[in-house]
């Protein structure tokens, strides 16, 4: 029985990178950014989200200080990137080397796609591309009437070949519309085949403006077209679907209104056809060496150190995360413990202690003063009811009823009758006052 290849998880992730990353070398992805972060070693690392799913993005700082802005959370954005996978959590995610925004990058992502295309069923080969007519008696010109590209052939044709028969065939060359309006103008062209080359074009301007000269079916139509096209859209720098297909590119319509001129020499147009031919046969073995380099060089990319370089880095950039919210969480946490002790101390503190006793002697005296009334206002009742019953045994109140108290020239209160003689001098104390008198006569009962 055959032994069963039994993995590790590190041989795993990494056998699984290795798949993805040759499977999927280069794509190009557009999306909402989230959860971006600029890590202190100048990667970036973020999400890319649509409305049902989402993936992770890095892009390290050797891609990303060649971009022209800083991603912000909830911005659409283009990237290029290819597939990996972070290894130490088994996590696949994107390595971008290019973002822009998202508005111009869908067009070019469309014209790049549409350009693969074409060129992979071989519309730009060299060997379809028909060689200009040495004479030319007719021009058919298919732009706006109204533009300044017809103005600017019809300036160059009249100089350089004045006999020359020009014939326009009006289309729009711009907005939704124009593509359709193109291919049905060169159509007509077709069918009539009245002309011995056309001229297909329109002036400068933005990717936008001269995007209906990227429409597919206007592509297949020029292709398929028996009659020989020049393509000048826009500017020198300005490439368009339509300029690969068509069996020769100016430069500008100025340029186009030259080419097909009947006043070059014939071997100057055979060199020209000879050198585009050349040139294009070049291109595409150089195109086709380029992609052998570039699939070596992705592989040797794959096995080269830098690679798990980034994943180290990548994983330290984490780890830094981590540690800087770990130690925020920590200080948050003594910052409240702090309070609570500061808040502890303060009530502890001899000064709240006094504040409290303060509080305390004066709820004390308050009571105090609140008992002493009180037993105040009783012993003044015990007062008043003693007072009340000492009046009733007082001598005054015997007084008041109608009685006296006999005191003798001593001031001593007689008592008894034989105190006293004839003559002698006597104060009786009243209730209102006193009476100074003299005894007269003393009469004693016999029975004392």
């Amino acid at each position: 029985m055959q032994q069963a290849d039994i993995y590790t998880v590190s041989r795993l992730n990494s056998e699984v990178r290795l798949t993805l990353e040759l499977q999927f070398r280069q794509l190009w992805l557009v999306g909402e950014v989230s959860n971006f972060v600029a890590a202190s070693s100048g990667h970036w690392y973020f999400s890319l989200k649509d409305q049902a799913a989402q993936v992770k993005v890095a892009m390290f700082k050797t891609s990303n200080r060649n971009a022209v802005f800083t991603p912000r959370n909830g911005q659409q954005v283009m990237v290029r990137a290819r597939i990996s996978v972070y290894e130490p959590r088994g996590e696949y995610q994107l390595l971008a080397d290019f973002i822009e925004p998202a508005g111009d990058g869908l067009l070019r992502q469309q014209y790049e796609q549409l350009k693969a295309k074409l060129a992979a069923e071989g519309l730009f080969a060299p060997e379809r591309k028909k060689a200009l007519p040495l004479q030319v008696k007719k021009v058919g010109v298919i732009t706006s009437p109204t533009g300044a590209a017809i103005r600017d052939i019809l300036t160059v044709l009249q100089r350089r070949a004045p006999a020359l028969e020009v014939i326009i065939y009006p289309s729009l060359v711009q907005g939704a519309q124009a593509a359709g309006d193109l291919t049905a103008a060169l159509q007509h062209a077709i069918r009539r085949n009245e002309c011995d080359v056309l001229i297909i074009g329109r002036g400068g301007g933005s990717i936008e403006d001269m995007w209906c000269f990227n429409d597919e079916t206007l592509a297949r139509t020029i292709a398929n077209c028996p009659i020989p096209i020049v393509s000048a859209v826009g500017h020198e720098i300005d490439f368009s679907i339509s300029d690969f297909v068509a069996d020769v590119r100016a430069a500008t319509p100025s340029a186009a209104a030259e080419l097909v001129s009947p006043d070059q020499q014939h071997q100057l147009q055979v060199l020209l056809q000879l050198k585009q031919r050349l040139t294009q046969s070049i291109r595409q073995r150089l195109g086709q060496k380029a992609q052998l380099f570039l699939h070596q060089h992705s592989k040797l990319q794959l096995l080269h150190p830098a690679r798990r370089l980034q994943q180290q880095q990548q994983r330290l950039d984490e780890l830094q995360i981590r540690l800087q919210q770990a130690m925020q969480h920590k200080l948050q946490q003594h910052h409240q413990q702090l309070q609570l002790q500061h808040k502890a101390l303060w009530l502890l503190s001899p000064e709240q202690q006094l504040k409290r006793q303060q509080l305390k002697l004066q709820q004390l005296q308050q009571r105090l003063t609140l008992n002493l009334n009180q037993q105040l206002q009783k012993k003044q009742q015990q007062w008043q009811a003693l007072s009340r019953e000492l009046h009733t045994v007082s001598p005054l109140a015997t007084l008041q009823r109608g009685y006296s108290i006999v005191f003798d020239a001593k001031s001593t209160v007689v008592k008894s009758a034989s105190q006293l003689q004839s003559g002698d001098k006597v104060r009786l104390k009243l209730a209102d006052g006193d009476i100074a008198a003299e005894v007269t006569e003393v009469s004693i009962p016999p029975s004392q």
